[in-house]
């Protein structure tokens, strides 16, 4: 063996933990309450606006030796155009290193790692992951200062 630490396979969700998907479907609520879906409209993903703090995590954690970090969201099934979407945010937000660590999976209990950061606890088989989940807007992980401190300074020691 060389020595050399075994990277931490870190799977980060979209919506809500990555972009405010909920604020955007609630202003577009607003201003349309006709629409039953507005996720389902062209463009609504591509257009969602970054959490505060995530990219800069994102991009820390592409850098570190220690760690080997994905995107794993669920697809709408309101809004087949999300597939490419949220591939094209990706890209305009973080760059084509991550496109090509882009996991579009609607059962999340198929993922195998360390970490999913996910806002719900189940669902989309975030209950069967194996590996340990951080849900992200909890009191444990409000936000992504907390996610940063948490990964960086206990996690990886």
């Amino acid at each position: 063996m060389n020595g050399k630490a075994i990277p931490k396979i870190v799977y980060v969700d979209m919506d809500d933990v990555l972009v405010n998907y909920t604020e955007a479907v609630t202003f577009k609520k607003l201003q349309k309450p006709e629409q039953a879906y507005p996720q389902a409209e062209l463009g609504f993903f591509s257009c969602l606006a970054p959490k505060v703090g995530g990219i800069a995590v994102m991009e820390k954690m592409l850098e570190h030796p220690e760690i080997e970090p994905y995107i794993a969201t669920a697809p709408s099934l309101q809004n087949p155009l999300c597939y490419m979407e949220k591939r094209i945010w990706v890209e305009q937000h973080l760059g084509m290193e991550y496109v090509s660590r882009l996991i579009i999976i609607p059962n999340k209990g198929l993922l195998k790692g360390d970490i999913l950061i996910d806002d719900h606890v189940e669902g989309k088989g975030q209950e069967f992951f194996k590996g340990d989940l951080w849900q992200f807007g909890s009191i444990r992980f409000p936000d992504w200062s907390a996610v940063e401190i948490e990964l960086f300074n206990n996690f990886l020691r």
